[in-house]
């Protein structure tokens, strides 16, 4: 080994270092942005409901649970987090493509409550729901990949 290959190797062992330390920060600030997306999710639906709003599925007719609001915010509040650090690892722009990513997985979430056929009230809460998540998660994880990149 020469003198010359040392810093490559020590630069190497950095890189390696901070982008497992990136990823875990990423990480973190994740969970924490999920959190806040699952309690943000489930206390507007309570207040929906608490307005009249009845949070029914046509085909089935029963009103959707509040913790059912917090598991589906949390599952794809994890998943949104699993694509930031995909793109933290393998993308030369993050924030950027992450926030294109999000923003249209959000609008193709819309789709769903407007073809559900559940009552217009009903739909415009569970789109406003929809947002209400999106609103905590991207830009979190969007803020959150440009403070690691940059």
């Amino acid at each position: 080994m020469t003198i010359r290959d040392e810093p490559q190797v020590a630069g190497g062992a950095v890189r390696q270092a901070s982008r497992s330390d990136s990823l875990r920060r990423l990480a973190v600030i994740g969970v924490v942005a999920t959190l806040a997306a699952m309690t943000a999710t489930t206390l507007a639906a309570a207040l929906a409901q608490a307005v009249g709003v009845e949070l029914e599925v046509p085909d089935g007719g029963e009103a959707i649970p509040l913790p059912g609001f917090a598991v589906v915010t949390g599952i794809f509040s994890i998943v949104g987090v699993v694509i930031a650090a995909a793109l933290l690892r393998w993308s030369a722009h993050p924030a950027e493509r992450f926030v294109w990513t999000a923003a249209s997985l959000t609008t193709i979430s819309l789709v769903p409550p407007v073809l559900s056929g559940a009552h217009p009230a009903t739909v415009t809460t569970l789109i406003g729901l929809h947002l209400v998540a999106a609103s905590v998660m991207i830009p979190c994880l969007s803020r959150s990949l440009r403070r690691l990149t940059g």
